[in-house]
């Protein structure tokens, strides 16, 4: 057993949440997802949580046995955490929302989706803790989302661009011993454990120099920053945008007028195992390394939903 303010403490420090302040995302997603619904969110989670919007969201019992390892509060991830988790256990995730981003070959997202009341109810009455941890865990320069996918594919960074206020990085620059489009795409659905991927842009016999953004990386002008930079493949979570709203649309236009002028090889692995990568390879150590307790990976049902 280990304390819950032991490991919400060293989380914060490690994460560094605090010297981010208030999430410049989900500051704005969760209001306009629960706001709607009359959901009194700033009373169910935690009062810091509702001010940064990363760091301790649910808090359930003092001591923690298992730590859970999950992306998305998807509903089969909520479930497996409910049935097989011990009272005061921790879900530690990356989005405190589900994200539908749509799937290449099948449904469109409804984008930003809620998670149900019967879900958060099962959590508090099983006094279970929830922590999650959105522009930190992408930035950070150890425990990365992007810097995850690097080790993965043992590239070596060499350059990057969309710093922050640190000077830490958001999409890497990276080297890789020469492969082409193809052995690329087989290279990446293996490590993600996904079906397919969604591709664009051209098929190149001979790749060395690939950009590494995981999540959302669906956005044109990266794209073409990583392509000056010398980027021959751009690997991300998504390289459509599968909404149905008009966001989504604009963004899907966007796309198909870059795509014919790109030179480089556009690969998608979907939002959610771009950036489940880190949690069953530098999250899980850093739990176990840290506090010896056992770790349980959730991985979703659906990669791409």
């Amino acid at each position: 057993m280990v304390l819950l303010d032991q490991i919400v403490h060293q989380l914060n420090r490690e994460l560094d949440i605090h010297s981010y302040g208030s999430d410049p995302g989900f500051s704005r997603f969760i209001p306009a997802v629960y706001d709607p619904l009359q959901f009194d969110w700033t009373s169910v989670f935690e009062n810091e949580f509702a001010q940064l919007f990363n760091g301790l969201m649910l808090r359930g019992s003092a001591e923690v046995e298992n730590v859970f390892l999950a992306v998305f509060p998807t509903e089969d991830v909520l479930t497996r955490f409910i049935d097989e988790s011990k009272e005061g256990d921790l879900l530690f995730m990356h989005h405190p929302l589900l994200m539908e981003c749509g799937d290449p070959n099948g449904k469109s997202g409804r984008g930003f989706v809620p998670i149900p009341d019967k879900y958060l109810l099962a959590m508090k009455k099983k006094r279970l803790s929830v922590y999650t941890c959105h522009e930190p865990l992408d930035y950070h320069q150890s425990l990365g989302t992007s810097i995850a996918i690097a080790q993965t594919l043992h590239a070596k960074i060499v350059d990057g661009f969309l710093p922050n206020e640190k000077n830490q990085n958001l999409i890497l620059l990276c080297e890789i011993q020469k492969t082409d489009t193809d052995q690329l795409i087989e290279t990446l659905k293996d490590k993600f454990c996904i079906p397919y991927v969604d591709f664009e842009g051209k098929q190149l016999e001979s790749i060395k120099r690939i950009a590494i953004v995981a999540g959302c990386g669906d956005k044109v002008d990266w794209m073409k920053v990583a392509e000056r930079k010398g980027a021959q493949a751009y690997i991300t979570g998504e390289i459509h945008c599968h909404i149905d709203n008009d966001y989504g649309r604009m963004k899907y236009n966007q796309m198909l007028e870059y795509v014919p002028n790109t030179t480089m090889s556009l690969i998608g692995v979907s939002h959610s195992a771009s950036e489940y990568l880190v949690m069953r390879t530098l999250m899980k150590s850093w739990f176990e390394d840290s506090f010896s307790i056992q770790t349980v990976l959730l991985p979703q049902e659906q990669w791409w939903l």
